[in-house]
């Protein structure tokens, strides 16, 4: 008998964007002929949570033959990676609520997983398909600013606001399922995003956590920063801490 499996999230819309060979499809009725006529019975209806299990140990299967370890360099938009890290779960205060963030260590803090990946991950995804897991509320980098420094100047998204935005779209509830362009997405926001959840690294506890998930954007190395990996996960779950 296989081991359970604790999920921390479970992207429903992900699951729903591959189909089963037709084969699978049951019937939502059945017409059964009878000598006094026919008689239309429904069909049972399907366990909705063991069906989406099953469909994602079959997506394990595919994906896991053809996904590359997130720390590998090269990566492409839209291509799946597998991770195994050690991650902490947060969400940002008012409109982007509805999106959770899943993120490794801050710099310093893991010098084994560091040397190992050489990279950073940050995973996006919607607070919907957590399961069971309250993520921790983190004071976000400044999202808009004023330009001309006064109340009658005009409000504009940071660089950080502009990367968050990105993010975010694709995890909104009206346009869910569908990945919208990433113009907004830019490197110097996603690592102004990373620093304000590592400066709460001490108060948000983190767990060794592993899945698949699509690449949105591959960030290069700079002259202060590693790469890193920003990807939207199919699914997160616990593992055992390789230590």
């Amino acid at each position: 008998m296989g081991e359970y499996r604790e999920f921390v999230y479970l992207s429903d819309a992900k699951l729903q964007q591959f189909s089963l060979p037709r084969r699978f499809a049951l019937p939502s009725a059945l017409r059964l002929n009878t000598p006094v006529g026919g008689v239309d019975v429904e069909a049972p209806a399907a366990d909705g949570e063991r069906d989406r299990i099953r469909q994602l140990e079959k997506l394990d299967k595919h994906l896991g033959q053809r996904a590359e370890w997130f720390a590998e360099p090269g990566l492409r938009p839209g291509q799946w990676v597998w991770f195994e890290a050690p991650l902490r779960c947060v969400t940002l205060p008012g409109d982007y609520q509805h999106m959770v963030l899943f993120a490794d260590p801050a710099p310093g803090e893991d010098p084994s997983y560091e040397q190992q990946t050489s990279c950073r991950l940050l995973l996006h995804g919607s607070s919907r398909h957590l399961r069971g897991f309250a993520p921790v509320a983190v004071e976000a980098p400044a999202l808009e600013g004023i330009d001309g420094g006064s109340s009658f100047g005009t409000t504009f998204l940071t660089t950080a606001g502009q990367a968050v935005r990105a993010l975010s779209l694709e995890h909104d509830a009206a346009t869910e399922g569908v990945t919208p362009p990433l113009s907004g997405l830019n490197g110097a926001g996603v690592r102004e995003l990373l620093e304000a959840i590592d400066v709460r690294h001490g108060q948000v506890p983190g767990a060794w956590l592993s899945g698949l998930a699509r690449v949105t954007a591959e960030l290069p190395a700079t002259s202060s920063a590693v790469r890193c990996v920003v990807a939207s996960p199919l699914n997160v779950e616990y593992v055992r801490d390789p230590a």
